[in-house]
């Protein structure tokens, strides 16, 4: 199914742009409490293993770039009126894989790089595997949440007639950053025990 262009959806108009996004912004601001209450819960176990303290701002930062990317190549698209939201659509699959590829290599480097930090820095005892099992499960999962929901605010948007580009991004990111926030705590503690 091809979604046709709907002109601007309002793009240029402030009292648009402002009628959208402040009630958008109000109750995203509450969703994202849960992650500062999470990473309060938390605070035991990163206190004990500083490490995850200092992968959790690149956790979250990236997990919400990628889902920011795909937000956006999806707006574009339908903007252009070139977004078919088919299986078959290959140029979708493309985004996708291209999305998730580059979350592998990022929380691959993630925990490598935590690792090293760990043991110059912080004399950690957490190994080079628990690191990138931590990072990789975390961001995988993140990743792929990050793409259903760029899919889920774009498409939705769309449907209701609000421009993508004032929506998606601070969806995606609010979302990733409380998930992302959950996950990685979540896998942190099975894995260490906590």
């Amino acid at each position: 199914m091809v979604v046709p262009t709907q002109g601007s959806l309002g793009t240029w108009d402030w009292k648009t742009i402002v009628g959208n996004m402040f009630p958008l912004l109000i109750v995203l601001s509450i969703i994202v409490l849960w992650a500062g209450i999470t990473l309060e819960s938390a605070e035991e176990m990163l206190e004990e293993v500083a490490i995850l303290a200092v992968m959790v701002p690149t956790m979250v930062d990236m997990g919400g770039n990628l889902g920011a990317i795909l937000s956006s190549r999806l707006s574009t698209r339908f903007h252009l009126g070139t977004t078919e939201l088919d299986p078959r659509d290959r140029v979708l699959w493309a985004n996708v894989a291209a999305i998730l590829a580059l979350a592998a290599t990022i929380f691959t480097a993630l925990g490598i790089g935590a690792w090293l930090i760990g043991v110059l820095l912080f004399n950690t005892a957490i190994t080079l595997g628990e690191l990138l099992f931590i990072s990789l499960v975390s961001g995988m999962s993140v990743a792929v949440i990050a793409v259903v929901f760029s899919f889920a605010a774009t498409y939705g948007s769309y449907r209701l007639g609000i421009d993508p580009d004032d929506t998606t991004i601070p969806i995606v990111t609010n979302v990733v950053d409380v998930f992302g926030m959950v996950i990685f705590i979540g896998v942190s503690a099975l894995v260490l025990g906590f």
